[in-house]
């Protein structure tokens, strides 16, 4: 059904997609209970951070923002200026919602170096995917497999710390994020409509890591 993994080469036939639905910023506390209240709504939810890249050994930045997606509307917490609040900590122990992403367990433990919490319900794409005969495990060779686009990875190394976010950063975060739905959205529905009958879903356990 799909390729089982794409060379960068063939990456680059692919056209490139952005998230175009509504991007909401969050860098004050009095911000955070409207996001939250939409958030807790959700089923599935794409997740994923930004970190400050260090151009100097042994320079580590702590994880700059967080962001989760919906089909249609993403949130930026600019956890810099706000930290990790209870209420968005309290989401990611919600068993009720699926946080979907790639490579999520770094991200998982440095959110947990902010807040404590109990991370529930988060799914790595990266084991998911196997189940579908899938070995190409970036999140832009994914997107490109399964949805047919690839992502620009162009602000990857900006400063996520900067006072002000640009239109591409922006852009760039909640792509990442919403894609990471995308993927699991399609995945899930050939799965759940027998067209995949040995797929089961790959939770990660980051309990006690």
């Amino acid at each position: 059904m799909f390729k089982t993994s794409i060379s960068k080469d063939e990456l680059k036939e692919y056209p490139i997609q952005y998230f175009e639905g509504h991007i909401t910023v969050i860098d004050k506390l009095e911000q955070v209970d409207s996001a939250v209240n939409y958030l807790q709504k959700q089923e599935i939810l794409g997740f994923d951070t930004e970190t400050r890249p260090s151009f100097k050994k042994g320079v580590v930045y702590k994880v700059a923002l967080l962001q989760l997606s919906s089909n249609d509307k993403a949130f930026l917490f600019r956890i810099n200026k706000i930290g990790l609040p209870d209420q968005v900590a309290d989401l990611l122990s919600n068993k009720s919602i699926k946080k979907v992403g790639a490579a999520i367990r770094d991200d998982i433990k440095a959110l947990r170096t902010i807040n404590k919490f109990i991370p529930e319900s988060f799914l790595e794409l990266q084991n998911y995917i196997k189940d579908f005969g899938i070995e190409s495990f970036s999140l832009t060779k994914m997107s490109a497999i399964v949805l047919g686009f690839r992502i620009s990875k162009s602000q990857q190394l900006s400063n996520w710390e900067n006072n002000k976010l640009s239109n591409a950063q922006k852009r760039y975060a909640a792509t990442d994020a919403w894609v990471g739905y995308k993927i699991y959205e399609k995945l899930g529905y050939l799965s759940k409509f027998g067209q995949q009958n040995s797929c089961q879903a790959s939770t990660l356990d980051t309990k006690n890591r």
